[in-house]
């Protein structure tokens, strides 16, 4: 295939324009500002026993887990605190914690909150969105953020 020079700087030009827009858009997504929400005590949290919460609004509900094994964004000691939309990606039925992972009883998906909140098992081809979060001084366990997207919504936040 060859492009003569009219051809070739059309191209150039629509590479540079998709280029800039999808760096804006990626920057803008990096940007948004989540509210930060106390959820829990560190120390109030028992091993696979999940807490139930909202955010980033009362619409969305979520988990928080404290798994007994270091995860993939997890925060504590043993970094084995992680946050999870509980929404499944596949059609948005609300997931269950059973045996460490997070089970979608309407058509069988399985995610693994160590890693991220990985669909290993069923229709969903998305990760469950994890929310981000840390630890302050109190022990308290904050929610900062958001990694994927709702199911059911364009964005997370309005």
């Amino acid at each position: 295939m060859s492009f003569n020079r009219r051809e070739f700087i059309t191209v150039a030009a629509v590479t540079t324009t998709a280029t800039g827009i999808s760096r804006t858009a990626l920057a803008q997504l990096t940007e948004r500002k989540y509210p930060v929400t106390k959820i829990a005590k560190a120390s109030d949290l028992k091993t696979g026993e999940p807490l139930s919460f909202s955010y980033p609004d009362d619409n969305a509900p979520s988990y928080l887990v404290k798994l007994g094994r270091p995860a993939q964004g997890g925060v504590g000691k043993d970094k084995d605190i992680v946050a999870f939309s509980s929404l499944c990606t596949h059609m948005g039925c609300p997931v269950k914690f059973q045996e460490s992972r997070f089970v979608c009883p309407c058509h069988f998906s399985q995610f693994d909150p160590a890693v991220n909140g990985q669909c290993y098992q069923g229709l969903a081809t998305e990760y469950l969105p994890q929310i981000r979060l840390r630890i302050d001084e109190a022990g308290d366990i904050l929610a900062e953020g958001i990694d994927g997207l709702i199911w059911g919504r364009i964005e997370n936040k309005s």
